[in-house]
């Protein structure tokens, strides 16, 4: 059986880290499994920055965001040569298995490892939930906790001021950020890369919201990377009744205190890569469907298509 693991986090930090490196730790000390922190993610693997991680180290981190490990990206660890100064750092301390916690660019290293003899398990640590193979990931609920919080105030304000706020949420090029929190706000218009972005059939939505139906106010959701918020929020001051205001979240999104959820997926999944390396199993992440924990080959999660989100929103249209 497996003697000595290591953990790490890669790629955006996310609310819920923490909880991770700290279920597997616990679960892999309870087996019986001494555990190594490997600090700023792959980065760390290569330069060496890895120490032993006891109970008492990751004591009182589970309400704690952002990640005590550290992150770093190194496009550098495509190449064979810097990742096998990587597995040499591994051998060096006895580590004969990798908890990777990350998304896609991360689960492509820890692929990569798993193929030059170090076994890895990917957990899914990001805000954006744009894992495929995953019906959520380890900081998707608070990150749109957070986006719904910041609505909710946005909200009073606007329609104090007949105000149309638009607010650019994160995501990259997965929308769910957008669609869940445009639904919990009860937003007026949610733009994704899915649903496509019409500037001027926007506006006429907008006028007809001002003189048709008398709104005080509009809330508009839009995913990251589509469009200028702020220039659009000119053009909606200029072409509707609304006085347009943008609000780009950025990277509050990222931080804060993990929900309930959040700390227990974390938990669950941790728990589960750490059983599977027991098992002497490598190349799998952890995912949740239908709340069930499961393993997935990390190939095949990179090569599952994305699922429709049409049913979600068809449910906000129907809501508006």
């Amino acid at each position: 059986m497996v003697k000595r693991i290591g953990v790490l986090t890669s790629g955006g930090d996310a609310p819920g880290m923490n909880a991770a490196i700290r279920a597997v730790t616990r679960v892999a000390l309870n087996s019986g499994i001494e555990v190594f922190g490997i600090y700023d993610g792959y980065k760390g693997m290569v330069e060496g920055y890895i120490e032993p991680l006891t109970k008492a180290s990751v004591g009182e981190i589970i309400d704690r965001g952002g990640t005590i490990l550290g992150s770093a990206r190194l496009p550098e660890f495509k190449d064979p040569d810097v990742r096998e100064k990587a597995v040499q750092q591994l051998k060096k301390r006895g580590i004969e298995a990798i908890v990777v916690i990350g998304g896609d660019g991360s689960y492509r290293g820890a692929l990569a490892l798993t193929e030059m003899g170090i076994n890895c398990i990917g957990l899914p640590g990001t805000i954006d939930n744009d894992i495929t193979c995953t019906d959520f990931t380890i900081g998707f609920d608070t990150a749109l906790t957070t986006i719904v919080e910041a609505v909710d105030k946005l909200r009073d304000t606007s329609s104090s001021h007949h105000r149309c706020s638009i607010v650019e949420v994160m995501g990259n090029r997965c929308g769910d950020l957008a669609i869940w929190s445009g639904i919990a706000c009860g937003a007026e218009i949610v733009i994704t890369s899915s649903t496509g972005f019409e500037e001027g059939e926007v506006l006429e939505r907008l006028r007809d919201l001002d003189l048709i139906k008398k709104k005080r106010h509009a809330i508009v959701v839009i995913s990251e990377k589509i469009t200028d918020v702020h220039q659009f929020a000119k053009k909606v001051s200029l072409n509707t009744g609304f006085s347009g205001r943008a609000t780009v979240l950025g990277h509050v999104q990222r931080g804060g205190s993990p929900t309930p959820t959040d700390r227990v997926l974390a938990s669950r999944m941790g728990e589960k890569a750490v059983d599977l390396l027991m098992q002497g199993i490598g190349g799998q992440c952890v995912s949740i469907k239908d709340n069930q924990i499961i393993a997935v080959p990390i190939e095949e999660a990179l090569n599952t298509p994305r699922e429709s989100r049409k049913k979600l929103q068809n449910l906000f249209e129907r809501l508006v």
